[in-house]
C-alpha cells in the first residue's frame, strides 16, 4: 500500500517535467503527506473555452470520493491494479479520470505496534510518477472538489522486503499514453491495465529503501515541510 508519501518538488519543477500548466499556485513541497491531505496531481481535462484537452498540475484531496459514494470515515486512498478496471468504485475514473500523482518517494513501516521502524522508499531519480485515478464532485457550498487515489500493485525487490504492495510507478516516457484523455471501452481498459503492469515492471526493481527517524511515525506531531524527515538514520544504507 501507500499510506504516506513525499513531494519535494516545487510546482514549477512539476510543470516542467510533465509539460503541464500550473493550476496549483500555492503548492509548497511536503515531506509527509497523509490520506485526506491535498496533494498535487497531473491530469488532462477540457479547456472551458476551447474544449481542447489541456494538461495541468492541480490540487486533489487524497481520498477518492466520487459523487455517488456516501460519506465514509475510512479514506479511500489506494486502489488495486487487479480490480481498478472492474470494481464499480474505481472503473469510471480509470476509464476517463486517469492522473499522475508525482512524488519523491513514500514511507512504509516494519516491526510491531509501539516499536515501528519507518523506511523511506525512492527511485534513482528525484521524481517518481505514480499512476492514479481522479474524480470530481460538487460540494454543498457549490464548489467542486477533485479527489484522487494511487493505484497499487504487488511489490518487487526492495519494496517487497518492506511491504507486499507498492505504488504503480511509470517511466516518464509512459506518462503520455496513460494520460490519454480518450475514454476506454472494456477491452481498452484491460489493455491499459496490461500496459501499467508492463511499464511499472521496469520501475519497480529500481526502488531502494533506507531507515528514517521514527518521529515520522506520528503525522500529527511533525512538521510536514521539514526536509530532514527523509534523511537516513546513521548506519542505514542508501
Amino acid at each position: 500500500m501507500c499510506g504516506r508519501f513525499v513531494v519535494s518538488q516545487k510546482v514549477t519543477d512539476l510543470t516542467d517535467v510533465f509539460d503541464a500548466e500550473n493550476d496549483y499556485e500555492d503548492w509548497e513541497p511536503r515531506f509527509s503527506l497523509a490520506p485526506t491531505d491535498t496533494v498535487p496531481i497531473v491530469r488532462e481535462r477540457p479547456d472551458s473555452k476551447t474544449g481542447e484537452f489541456v494538461r495541468r498540475v492541480e490540487p486533489a484531496v487524497w481520498n477518492f470520493h466520487p459523487a455517488f459514494m456516501r460519506d465514509s470515515k475510512r479514506p479511500q486512498f489506494n486502489s488495486r491494479i487487479e480490480t481498478v478496471a472492474t470494481n464499480g468504485l474505481w472503473k469510471g475514473a480509470f476509464a476517463s479520470g486517469r492522473c499522475i500523482v508525482p512524488m519523491h518517494g513514500y514511507y512504509e513501516w516494519t516491526g510491531e505496534p509501539g516499536h515501528k521502524q519507518a523506511h523511506f522508499l525512492r527511485g534513482p531519480d528525484e521524481l517518481l510518477a505514480a499512476a492514479g485515478i481522479s474524480t470530481a464532485r460538487k460540494l454543498d457550498d457549490g464548489t467542486w472538489e477533485v479527489s484522487t487515489s494511487i493505484i497499487t500493485r504487488e511489490a518487487r525487490d526492495a519494496s517487497g522486503e518492506i511491504h507486499d504492495r507498492m505504488p504503480v510507478y511509470l517511466p516518464l516516457d509512459a506518462v503520455d499514453r496513460y494520460l490519454d484523455a480518450a475514454k476506454l471501452d472494456a477491452g481498452g481498459m484491460q489493455a491499459m491495465v496490461d500496459f501499467l503492469i508492463e511499464a511499472s515492471d521496469k520501475v519497480a526493481p529500481t526502488i531502494t529503501e533506507y531507515e528514517v527517524d521514527p518521529r515520522v511515525n506520528n503525522q500529527r506531531r511533525i512538521d510536514p515541510t521539514d526536509p530532514t524527515l527523509i534523511e537516513p538514520l546513521e548506519g542505514s544504507e542508501i
